[in-house]
């Protein structure tokens, strides 16, 4: 992609906000400050360096199975945590997810332990790379099945509003879950109860290796929430602050009972779909374009051009992260396997099913 095409697309965003964003309420919004723009770089650090160590983890062969990264995407998690409570509000995704888990407060270490399917992990080691979970911290996967997050988020959101929590839940997807007919399904009755959910398309450009202008007629994906009467929007995914402004707006929105919004939010993924993709449908200066405009280096700019902070305060944030990293892998390379019975526990019991005896006999 050009920097024209970039340029143009900033500038339809910026167009589009100014004139469509009526149906979205102003709030105050919880300031951004130069201790935002630190706490931004050191997690977006923390998973870009997390995502690289499970890359050459994976050649290793020490994590076996898929993996799909987030590397590119990191602003888009950023701003949506700026403008949630963590302490209530509830996020679910697909299986690029490994980072989520970690922004809403679970360890590190114990998500690396699960992806190296160590019995440390946040799932015992029974989830692995596409099912990162986290009751804990409201994380409720990492799911394989592409869209099958969408109608569960939905049922969450349900949930809230029945019991009347004052929670909101933020569903990630993808430009390609975006084609499943769960997805209308959901958004449907959520636009129908007024669910206070949030339907995020995380739009990396490709679902898999298929471009979105091969899958649709239909190419600017925030219109697919207009028939059902939601504020549906674009967002520039690689500006946290971009991304938080209208996260905050949607939360205000679902938590005073008007109900579920659409962002169609651009991004980027430096890296293959999976760590098997030979990534042929897209050419190196492509990638080399959106690099330019690196959500951890665009940060990282700020703080020293608005002196948030010194190149010493880069260094020793830096420093940090590569010491959690290392901390990361040697508990999970020191981590037991489960132990093999572990994974008839969670399967099947016999005396759970007493009526199925009854029946044999």
């Amino acid at each position: 992609m050009s920097n024209l095409i970039l340029l143009q697309y900033t500038k339809e965003i910026s167009i589009f906000a100014g004139s469509f964003d009526y149906r979205l309420q102003l709030y105050n919004m919880k300031k951004i400050t130069g201790k935002t723009y630190l706490d931004w770089y050191e997690n977006m650090l923390l998973w870009r360096k997390f995502e690289d160590k499970l890359a050459a983890k994976y050649i290793q062969q020490k994590i076996r199975g898929f993996l799909h990264l987030y590397n590119g995407q990191e602003a888009v998690l950023a701003g949506c945590l700026h403008s949630i409570d963590p302490k209530k509000d509830r996020m679910i995704s697909s299986y690029r997810s490994h980072v989520h888990a970690i922004g809403l407060g679970e360890d590190p270490k114990f998500v690396m332990a699960e992806l190296f399917g160590k019995a440390t992990g946040t799932s015992g080691g029974l989830g692995g790379s596409m099912h990162i979970f986290s009751k804990k911290y409201n994380f409720f996967g990492g799911h394989g099945i592409v869209g099958g997050q969408i109608p569960l988020g939905t049922g969450i959101a349900f949930g809230d509003k029945y019991f009347k929590r004052d929670s909101v839940t933020l569903c990630f997807l993808g430009d390609g879950a975006i084609r499943q007919g769960s997805f209308h399904e959901s958004i449907n009755l959520a636009a129908l109860w007024k669910l206070p959910v949030i339907y995020i398309v995380e739009n990396n450009g490709y679902a898999m290796g298929t471009s979105v202008s091969r899958t649709t007629s239909q190419e600017d994906l925030w219109k697919l929430g207009e028939p059902y009467e939601m504020p549906s929007m674009p967002v520039d995914g690689m500006d946290p602050v971009k991304v938080a402004e209208v996260i905050d707006k949607c939360v205000k929105h679902a938590r005073a009972g008007k109900g579920p919004s659409l962002l169609d939010v651009k991004t980027y993924r430096y890296r293959g779909h999976s760590m098997s993709d030979a990534q042929q449908y897209r050419t190196k200066e492509e990638v080399e374009e959106y690099r330019k405009i690196d959500p951890i280096t665009q940060v990282e700019k700020i703080i020293i051009s608005k002196k948030y902070g010194t190149k010493s305060d880069i260094e020793k944030i830096d420093k940090k992260v590569k010491k959690i990293i290392i901390e990361c892998e040697e508990f999970s390379e020191s981590s037991p396997f489960p132990d093999t019975s572990v994974m008839y526990d969670v399967v099947y019991e016999q005396n759970d099913y007493p009526f199925i005896k009854h029946k044999l006999d």
